[in-house]
């Protein structure tokens, strides 16, 4: 599914990502470790195309994302990946079933099947009965929740998890990290987890960590 061969990165004069090779196939989470400011956020943005490699090749179902369009890896974003942030990024003026919804309403789906899968996800998660509410009412477990369902609503091919617990006490974080392998499992979709935390990594298929070397297999 995912193929990074040989990629680096540059800001400026400091090299963020230096030679990182990794393959991921359908249904496998994995966890990139690695310290805070090693490059772990930017590896997760050259993946989805928001960040161009300097060198070496990412390539997603066939298609070279370097090679393509900002219009075309837009598009690419939009039907292929689901993005789950340690911010949340919830919009605070829609309800929890039109924030999970959102993702669908960009790709311009029927008003009834967005809600319909939106209420299935947000079930899933544990928040049935919170449809209505806004993210002022929620707590920051929950509002990491209707990110989770928000970025699995589509039905991505794959999910990038950005320190997705960094904001949350260790039982939420512990169920966060459970109910993203859960979903990713069941959907047979593919995920990648980047943490600092090897806790939050023990539970993922394999373990890789990102040094000024490159990207290495830890577990």
């Amino acid at each position: 599914m995912l193929t990074l061969e040989a990629v680096s990165k540059r800001f400026g004069g400091r090299t963020v990502l230096d030679g990182v090779s990794l393959r991921l196939g359908a249904g496998e989470y994995v966890a990139i470790i690695g310290d805070s400011g090693i490059g772990k956020s930017t590896l997760l943005n050259v993946i989805a195309g928001l960040e161009t490699a300097d060198a070496g090749q990412v390539i997603f179902q066939n298609n070279e994302l370097t090679r393509m369009s900002d219009d075309a890896l837009a598009v690419l974003r939009r039907d292929n990946f689901g993005f789950v942030f340690q911010a949340f990024h919830v919009l605070p003026h829609l309800t929890v079933e039109e924030n999970v919804g959102l993702p669908l309403l960009l790709r311009k789906k029927d008003k009834q099947e967005i809600r319909n899968k939106a209420n299935n996800l947000i079930s899933a998660v544990g928040l049935a009965g919170r449809e209505a509410s806004l993210p002022r009412e929620l707590s920051g477990g929950e509002l990491q929740r209707v990110a989770i369902a928000r970025a699995l609503v589509g039905a991505p091919a794959l999910v990038l998890a950005d320190e997705p617990t960094g904001n949350l006490d260790p039982e939420n974080a512990l169920q966060v990290l459970g109910l993203i392998r859960k979903l990713v499992k069941e959907s047979g979709s593919a995920a990648i987890l980047a943490t600092h935390s090897a806790q939050a990594a023990a539970g993922c298929d394999r373990v890789y960590r990102l040094s000024g070397e490159g990207l290495s297999r830890v577990g």
